[in-house]
């Protein structure tokens, strides 16, 4: 089964800044939280279309595994998409949009994802994924807030 997590936040700074910020793959170990042990492999250049980046995650206690993500789109200062090529998912599309509003920017996040293993995945998934990637995403609001705090 194919599911959507969707997240909006808003952003009290310039487009410029958020950008720099969001299109910069250094960056996503400040997003992420401690637990899962998030690694960049190599120091990726700022982000391009086509670029392919590879990262390991701890994905429950003493499980770590490679991802391998390609950015597919990037329009600069409006949004970008990485997917993943290797990985956990059977599919992982995450846009990641960014308009100016009066004050700041509007962010939205949309992951559509998908677990393998048919409905074994759908059953972890209702037990264990949705949450875990909730919780992630409540990881980042929060992050995000603080990176960019109300002036």
């Amino acid at each position: 089964m194919i599911h959507t997590l969707e997240r909006t936040q808003f952003i009290p700074a310039l487009i410029d800044q958020v950008w720099a910020y969001f299109s910069a793959p250094e960056n996503l170990n400040a997003l992420t939280p401690p637990e899962m042990h998030f690694e960049i492999l190599g120091a990726p250049p700022p982000m391009y279309q086509g670029q392919l980046i590879a990262y390991r995650i701890r994905v429950a206690p003493g499980v770590r595994v490679g991802w391998l993500t390609e950015i597919r789109h990037v329009r600069d200062r409006s949004f970008f998409v990485d997917e993943q090529r290797v990985g956990p998912y059977r599919l992982w599309y995450h846009e990641h949009h960014f308009f100016p509003v009066e004050g700041g920017v509007q962010m939205i996040d949309r992951v559509t994802y998908a677990l393998p293993f048919g409905p074994l995945g759908d059953l972890v998934h209702a037990l264990w994924v949705r949450r875990t990637l909730r919780r992630i995403f409540d990881y980042r609001r929060v992050a995000v807030a603080r990176l960019f705090p109300q002036g």
